[in-house]
């Protein structure tokens, strides 16, 4: 095998093996919080890691999966609609903030706020309501609001100062 071939392995293993620990830390970070990582009012722990594609598109596949495996092995099983809602939202976030994040790191942190904020947060209501109930659009703005608003604090408390640590210690450019 020649050297360039030997290099481009090394890539592909690189990049396998980072999304691989991103998803299993996304899965550890966010199952045994079930209580608070699913629902209404959602702390995941795991959405820290939504900083990564700030810094390399090569990131987000780790995520995505991770959001994946977590929704689909969720114990108060939401079912289809959170498997792939909740999936597709990080997916979306994480392209949209590394985009934006290439121009302004810091507004990198918003599209995960407000993507999972209008899906995961509009959908919600829909799943957790009880069959003799009505979904209002009361309900639906305030289920918006509050994914939204605990995913902005997450970010604000765990996600800046991981974006700083990554930065000072050149972790950021040894991502895939």
């Amino acid at each position: 095998m020649t050297e360039s071939g030997q290099s481009k392995n090394r890539i592909r293993i690189k990049f396998v093996v980072f999304n691989g620990i991103v998803a299993a830390l996304y899965v550890v970070f966010t199952a045994p919080f079930a209580n608070i990582a699913y629902g209404p009012i959602q702390v995941r722990i795991a959405e820290v890691m939504t900083v990564f594609p700030i810094f390399s598109w090569g990131m987000i596949p780790g995520v995505t999966l991770g959001c994946f495996i977590a929704n689909l092995i969720n114990p108060g099983n939401l079912g289809p609609v959170d498997i792939i809602g909740g999936t597709l939202a990080t997916l979306i976030a994480g392209i949209l903030s590394y985009f934006i994040g290439k121009k302004n790191k810091w507004l990198g942190l918003i599209p995960p706020v407000l993507v999972n904020g209008l899906i995961v947060g509009g959908y919600l209501p829909f799943l957790l309501v009880d069959s003799s109930s009505t979904v209002t659009l009361e309900a639906v703005l305030i289920s918006m609001l509050s994914v939204a608003g605990s995913e902005a604090v997450l970010l604000i408390v765990l996600g800046i100062p991981l974006m700083l640590v990554m930065e000072k210690t050149g972790l950021k450019n040894r991502l895939p």
